[in-house]
């Protein structure tokens, strides 16, 4: 099964397709700079388009409720902070999971199976990424540095839930989860049940599109003993798990729009959100995962941006100035 901590727009599915059949009989050992790439395809860096969105949404609200004014600083410090944490937890994820990682064709391409990246850069990566996102937690706020520690465990336990449970997804969304309620408390130095809401609805969302990214890897995890609801239950059952996560993300997402007083923009943004998730949803079916990349990637990156795009447009309509 495949994280989408790692995932969490881009075209990896394609990309270890590819790569899967060269493994690591061509492998040779990286300069410098390509150790560099190679460290960032491993995280995939340009797959935070995933959180980002809604981290900017739950902190420009923040500053909208707090005194109307876009902060850029703090808006700075809680893209260091979310870039960092995810990235210590792509690279903690891969390097945890090389050995299965090894074993599925799928991702038999992948930098830390091939030798294109070893073990030990790509920890110095992580705790590179890990050191920036505590030092913009220290910058932020005496909270945000409190719970900071409390941010990074789910990022490191995700990795070996596919090892004790048949839900490690659900790992995976509180580790999501954990992303607007950080910002959120960035900006306001307080905890937010608002905030809750949404880091809810973008954890259940992320928890079910890995549902659907499971699907691919079912037959590999039965075979080598990785553990996930796909692989538990078949591809159906994931299928309507994902369809059910997305109704209640849906309906997370309607409670924080009430919440915060959103306007017509957000209503807006959100109904283009559910005819998107229709959509996902009517292109991969048990029998056919043909199109399950241009779900996974392309539709939930289009969702991120255009949720955020109307949360914003309505902040802006509310009188959020910048």
């Amino acid at each position: 099964m495949s994280s989408v901590t790692e995932g969490t727009g881009g075209t990896e599915g394609a990309r270890e397709a590819a790569e899967g059949a060269g493994g690591a009989a061509g492998a040779r050992p990286a300069r410098p700079a390509g150790r560099v790439r190679a460290f960032l395809r491993t995280v995939m860096i340009e797959h935070s388009v995933f959180a980002l969105p809604f981290a900017y949404t739950a902190s420009l609200t923040a500053m909208f409720l707090k005194d109307g004014g876009v902060h850029w600083w703090e808006l700075f410090l809680v893209t260091v902070a979310m870039v960092g944490l995810r990235t210590f937890a792509m690279a903690a994820n891969r390097i945890i999971d090389r050995e299965i990682d090894a074993r599925n064709p799928r991702t038999a391409g992948r930098e830390l199976v091939t030798g294109a990246l070893s073990v030990r850069a790509a920890w110095t990566g992580a705790l590179v990424a890990l050191a920036a996102f505590l030092g913009a937690a220290a910058l932020l706020n005496p909270l945000c540095l409190v719970l900071s520690p409390l941010a990074v465990v789910p990022m490191v336990v995700y990795p070996y839930g596919k090892r004790f449970t048949d839900f490690p997804h659900a790992i995976l969304g509180l580790a999501q989860a954990i992303g607007p309620v950080g910002a959120w408390i960035a900006v306001t130095g307080t905890w937010s049940w608002d905030a809750v809401l949404l880091g809810l609805a973008v954890g259940i969302w992320i928890g079910g599109f890995d549902l659907i990214y499971a699907c691919q890897d079912v037959a590999a995890d039965r075979a080598h003993g990785v553990r996930s609801v796909p692989a538990r239950f078949g591809v159906a059952a994931a299928l309507y798990g994902a369809r059910g996560s997305h109704v209640v993300t849906v309906a997370l997402l309607a409670w924080y729009g009430a919440a915060t007083g959103a306007g017509a923009p957000y209503w807006a943004g959100l109904a283009v959100v559910a005819v998107a998730f229709v959509y996902e949803h009517s292109i991969v079916r048990p029998g056919d995962l043909s199109r399950l990349n241009r779900a996974f990637f392309t539709v939930n990156g289009f969702i991120g941006m255009v949720f955020f795009g109307c949360a914003l447009a309505d902040l802006v309509v509310r009188g959020l100035t910048v």
